[in-house]
């Protein structure tokens, strides 16, 4: 179902985690609200994170994004996610500058987006970074193919370039023949559709995605994450997702980031988080996962022991699930782990099959 993708302390910024450079590295970041906010960070800088927060708190000031910093690599979907009002979508929009950050730096390619002026920052907005919001803010004047077209006609593009461009995004998320309907004869999983092909028009390098799909009943919202996904395959953007649901965040995901009270809990691969969450609050996100069904072979192979030729082998990628047959009627006890090459990377065993699909016990 879900095992296509794959911790590190809130105050560090943790390493990309493939061999990619990094495409935005945030540092140090903090949003809060209230009449001095700058004041109220400085004033508490001396102080651990923690004990900085509720210094602001007693000042009257909101902390909403406390200390945060983490790396996404080029081409990564890097998901967020935590309850309401943890922090999440505040994040996404300090990352895009639609609301200010207090203090840190958000770093693209390298550059700090935070000390870039205004016409900068609408030059970066419209060539190298796009957003998708829950709700889609299509312009309902405007048919499918001049809403896509818009951000092209904003940089200034002549029409047919705009309109040529519109039509390869409206094939890329299967809209054809609907160009010229207008939003309010589309149904809801169409009007996103066309939310994010006007957000792929002018070819950003990075998607920023703050709850795109959390509007749509189930069904659909499965049909746009299998979009999503084979959009992904395709273009290979840097990817900033924002969600609550975590079995939507296993299944995008390369790396999480659950987040409490403006802090990063545990960035992790999503295997990880499941087998080894950081505290309690990271298990009760987990502790509903169908384990069986999400959890790979190579999620919890042994990489100290090599199988001998002779034995059975599976791939990486086998649920745990699709395993269990495989050591009924007194087969093997061990099964030999290939990747995608055919290597043999390590081992599995009945025992280690059975304690991972065990759901953890829900903490006292």
């Amino acid at each position: 179902m879900i095992a296509e993708h794959q911790a590190a302390a809130a105050d560090r910024a943790p390493a990309s985690p493939t061999a990619k450079p990094v495409k935005i590295a945030c540092r140090g970041l903090w949003k809060v609200f209230g009449p001095k906010p700058r004041e109220a960070v400085a004033a508490s800088a001396s102080l651990g994170v923690d004990e900085a927060r509720r210094a602001i708190q007693q000042a009257n000031h909101i902390p909403a994004v406390c200390n945060v910093s983490f790396d996404v690599a080029t081409g990564e979907i890097f998901v967020i996610m935590g309850l309401s009002g943890s922090g999440k979508s505040t994040i996404v929009r300090c990352l895009a500058r639609l609301i200010e950050a207090t203090a840190g730096e958000v770093l693209i390619d390298g550059e700090d987006l935070l000390r870039k002026t205004a016409k900068e920052l609408i030059a970066v907005r419209r060539r190298k970074m796009a957003m998708v919001f829950q709700h889609f803010g299509l312009l309902p004047h405007l048919n499918v193919l001049d809403n896509v077209a818009y951000p092209l006609r904003v940089q200034g593009r002549p029409r047919g370039e705009r309109e040529r461009r519109a039509l390869e995004m409206v094939a890329l998320v299967g809209l054809q023949g609907r160009e010229r309907a207008f939003p309010r004869e589309l149904s809801g999983g169409q009007q996103q559709r066309v939310g994010i092909a006007r957000s792929l028009a002018a070819d950003p390098e990075i998607w920023l995605l703050d709850e795109p799909f959390s509007a749509l009943d189930p069904l659909i919202r499965r049909q746009m994450q299998d979009e999503f996904l084979r959009l992904q395959h395709l273009l290979r953007k840097t990817i900033v997702f924002i969600t609550h649901d975590f079995l939507e965040a296993l299944r995008l995901a390369d790396r999480i980031a659950i987040m409490r009270n403006g802090r990063f809990v545990q960035v992790d691969r999503p295997a990880r988080l499941i087998l080894s969450p950081a505290d309690d609050y990271v298990a009760a996100f987990t502790r509903d996962v169908p384990r069986g069904r999400v959890l790979t072979a190579g999620d919890i192979a042994d990489a100290g022991q090599r199988a001998a030729a002779t034995d059975r082998v599976v791939s990486d990628a086998t649920l745990l699930d699709d395993l269990l047959p495989c050591f009924v009627g007194g087969g093997a006890r061990t099964l030999g782990v290939t990747d995608g090459s055919g290597r043999l990377v390590g081992t599995v065993s009945h025992e280690a099959v059975i304690a991972a699909i065990a759901t953890p016990k829900a903490a006292p």
